[in-house]
């Protein structure tokens, strides 16, 4: 039998097993699993008035390391679908299911360790303000039953992490509002979990703060592998952090699936009106021999020259904007734009293989119906 060389992959928790033999290696299973799973999972409240049902038979499958994004408007059942997450609120029906555990059937006792894996910021910071950032960040690890000692040195290196470490015997009140978030995420960090859930975590803050705190998530997904569930009603945030995102309307998940997909072709009347915030889906155009098309900048570098006006120079394409919705974010461009294209077949699949040549643009045909 000849030795092998040791294979190495750059994800977690991937189990394979083989055997060799004349054929050489056969793989009987490769099983990364997913770190979440929601399934068939209801909340409904007893009020005054009745029972009100917040969540309705909610199914998503969270992978393993993914920025996943949850999103709805006002009263979707967002807020009580990440409080079921990690067991604030009880589900009424229906499991959360996390590293192959249903955290709903365990004991208090055991919840409580489970949550030290499954930690949450939120919209307003949520910091004690009476404690020292430094001691913010220690509270969590002496809870756990942490030295003081080793809990001040894993506080001031999250300080590191998160880009203050000048802040270590400030108090949150002489902080800004990112500065208090991240705080909170260093706190958040501090037991070294598996899942941060971020709760409209960047809705009380200014655009440009909201990109940096954005930014400091990417960065620590990637560097620490940690699942991130981020619940927001605001698409800018999905478009700029989440690789994959669910709808939430009324309780129910309307569509679901990667961010580029979903946004590129809406399917779901709530999905069109998030995307699609001017009424843009509606627009046709009165031209019967102009095709629509439409497209998503999912962080296009921004260009000196507009882009509709370089592809009327370059290709000889002239196109209408019915409708756009975009900003730029430091140096790119997030948002959407639906454009009718004159002229015959070949034109539009001209504009659209120009447009798809562009990095991190997706380009659609749109139906009359769509």
């Amino acid at each position: 039998m000849e030795f092998l060389q040791p294979v190495y992959f750059p994800v977690r928790r991937i189990l394979l097993l083989f055997v060799c033999g004349e054929g050489g290696i056969t793989y009987l299973k490769k099983a990364g699993f997913s770190m979440i799973e929601i399934k068939n999972l209801s909340k409904s409240f007893q009020t005054a008035d009745g029972t009100v049902e917040a969540l309705k038979n909610v199914n998503i499958t969270v992978p393993d390391g993914d920025i996943y994004g949850i999103i709805g408007m006002s009263g979707a059942g967002k807020s009580t679908l990440v409080r079921c997450i990690n067991m604030l609120e009880r589900p009424s029906e229906g499991t959360v299911v996390i590293d192959g555990q249903d955290i709903g059937a365990l004991s208090d006792a055991e919840l409580r360790k489970v949550r030290r894996n499954i930690t949450m910021i939120f919209q307003g910071f949520n910091l004690l303000m009476q404690r020292t950032c430094l001691k913010n960040i220690c509270f969590p690890l002496e809870l756990a039953g942490m030295k003081k000692a080793e809990a001040r040195k894993r506080a001031l290196e999250l300080l590191e992490t998160v880009g203050l470490p000048d802040k270590a015997n400030a108090y949150p009140a002489q902080l800004s509002g990112g500065q208090q978030q991240r705080i909170a995420i260093a706190r958040a960090l501090a037991t070294d979990p598996k899942v941060l859930l971020c709760d409209e975590a960047t809705s009380a803050l200014d655009p440009k703060t909201t990109h940096s705190i954005l930014e400091l998530i990417r960065d620590i997904n990637r560097k620490l592998g940690i699942t991130v569930i981020i619940i927001t009603h605001q698409m800018s945030v999905v478009e700029e952090v989440c690789n994959h995102v669910a709808i939430l309307d009324d309780g129910v998940v309307v569509e679901e699936g990667a961010v580029g997909a979903v946004f590129a072709s809406p399917k779901s009347a709530a999905a069109k009106r998030l995307v699609f915030p001017d009424g843009g889906a509606d627009l046709l155009s009165e031209n019967a021999d102009e095709c629509r098309i439409r497209v998503v900048f999912n962080g296009a570098l921004a260009a000196s020259t507009p882009l509709i006006a370089k592809m009327a120079m370059e290709q000889n394409i002239a196109a209408n904007i019915l409708s756009a919705s975009t900003r730029c974010i430091g140096d790119k461009v997030y948002g959407n734009m639906l454009l009718g294209i004159p002229g015959d077949k070949e034109q539009v699949q001209r504009a659209i293989g120009y447009l798809q040549s562009i990095p991190d643009i997706i380009v659609e045909e749109v139906a009359e119906n769509a």
